[in-house]
């Protein structure tokens, strides 16, 4: 037998000894403590090593983007929302948001350098009805003054509001039959997806929820044939029908939006909200979908990251590929879970 398959099989063998005998017993004694799971990934493991360089790097993009004129502002966001809510609390508080404010004023005027966005009118909007409703107080004086400085006429209202009485026009009946509609296709005509309707998808993805309105996502669509199957082929699980996909969408979520690691994990929340929104918009425009999970693997995040250019706190989250559906390829029946199984009210 020839030495190099010698060696592949000595290793495949210690690779299967790790896994099946060494490795459960590491994980039951690492499991004993923090301090034993941290040795654990010191010595044996290197899987978070890139979501940590991930986490660092958006911190430091963070900062650095705080403190630029940059078109859109983490902190500036996030500030203002969180005077938002300061106004709808019952009842509102005099005076509020006093360890914040003077950030939020350096950043708005910081801002204000970089030109006219709807993201600074929202802003503007926003402070100034803050301002107009804050009692006086010695720490806003000055920066009130400053405020209408930069600001002196104010933009149309971007203000908190009441609800509109007229309730939605989708019935909870509509709705269900649109998400039983919705499954995962994985066979397309191999027809283009007009870009107006990508983004009329896109437009509704970004009216989902997000954290102190930070919305730390971003879709990028792949129409290109040659680069949606290089993108297709990158996570696991698309083989046998990646270079059937018309489009592709990579949704990455972004670290910088956040100055803590306690944060990190919103940019999957937030970015799942948004892409379910996304997909039901393409479901009720004739586009169908299929949810690609994307395994967090060095190579693959690399090899992904290489071809979308991504920074390195850019994090994929999921794929989505997406087109007309071939009305004679078959979709998975993927029995659901009852109501019984999915909640529990109050305690379980």
């Amino acid at each position: 037998m020839p030495r190099k398959n010698i060696l592949h099989r000595i290793r495949s063998r210690l690779s299967w000894a790790f896994a099946n005998h060494c490795r459960p017993r590491l994980l039951r004694a690492a499991s004993r403590s923090e301090g034993l799971s941290r040795l654990y990934y010191l010595l044996f493991s290197a899987a978070f090593r890139q979501e940590q360089h991930a986490v660092v790097s958006g911190m430091a993009e963070y900062f650095q983007n705080i403190s630029s004129s940059a078109s859109s502002n983490y902190l500036l966001r996030r500030n203002i929302h969180r005077l938002e809510k300061g106004m709808i609390m019952r009842p509102r508080r005099d005076v509020y948001a006093l360890s914040y404010i003077r950030e939020t004023v350096d950043a708005f005027c910081r801002a204000c350098s970089g030109g006219e966005t709807e993201e600074l009118l929202w802003a503007a909007s926003v402070l100034g009805a803050y301002f107009d409703c804050a009692k006086p107080h010695p720490l806003l004086d000055d920066l009130k003054t400053r405020f209408h400085s930069v600001q002196p006429k104010m933009p149309d209202a971007c203000t908190p509001s009441k609800m509109p009485s007229a309730s939605a026009q989708v019935s909870y009946a509509d709705l269900l039959s649109l998400m039983r509609s919705r499954k995962s296709v994985r066979w397309f005509r191999q027809l283009p997806v007009p870009r107006d309707i990508l983004d009329q998808a896109v437009a509704a993805a970004a009216l989902a929820p997000s954290s102190c309105n930070r919305q730390p996502f971003e879709f990028r669509l792949i129409d290109d044939p040659v680069l949606v199957r290089k993108v297709a082929a990158s996570p696991m699980g698309t083989e046998g029908f990646s270079e059937n996909i018309p489009v592709i969408a990579v949704v990455i979520g972004h670290l910088q939006a956040f100055f803590s690691e306690r944060d990190r994990h919103l940019i999957y929340i937030d970015s799942s909200l948004a892409a379910m929104s996304f997909i039901l918009a393409l479901e009720a425009l004739g586009v169908s979908t299929c949810c690609i999970n994307w395994p967090d693997m060095a190579e693959r995040k690399e090899n992904l990251g290489a071809i979308l250019r991504a920074e390195p706190c850019e994090r994929p989250v999921m794929l989505i590929a997406a087109g007309y559906r071939d009305e004679s390829g078959l979709v998975a029946w993927s029995q659901r879970k009852p109501v019984e199984e999915l909640r529990a009210y109050n305690l379980p």
